[in-house]
């Protein structure tokens, strides 16, 4: 599975911003897909998850209510809608494939997309 992730770039807090990642390589209705973030100096962590269907979805709680993860299973792409984007946004988001069903943890996830930079200024 290869993942191009795009989208990224700077913003005003409070501002939006929508990633987007391609799958290529194997049937993408196939695997459960998760966006996580890593800011510098810091661990990557999970951001959201969403089922091969698309019909279940998963935040960590910070970006509960303000992101929204979201699939289109016949363009083979992934998003993650941003809204009211606050400082502690910043970071390089990578999405993340091949796993069977909704998974929030690093470990659960073969392939990584090379991540795309959000930048949010006060």
């Amino acid at each position: 599975v290869q993942l191009q992730a795009c989208g990224g770039g700077l913003v005003q807090a409070g501002g939006s911003l929508r990633l987007s990642c391609a799958a290529s390589g194997r049937t993408f209705s196939s695997y459960a897909m998760g966006w996580f973030r890593q800011a510098p100096g810091k661990e990557r962590e999970f951001v959201a998850a969403i089922s091969r269907s698309g019909s279940s979805t998963y935040y960590r709680g910070s970006v509960s209510g303000r992101f929204t993860i979201s699939r289109d299973n016949a363009k083979n792409t992934v998003y993650l809608q941003m809204n009211n984007l606050k400082r502690e946004d910043t970071a390089v988001y990578y999405c993340a494939a091949d796993t069977p069903r909704v998974a929030t943890m690093r470990d659960d996830y073969n392939y990584w997309g090379q991540g795309t930079e959000v930048t949010v200024s006060s």
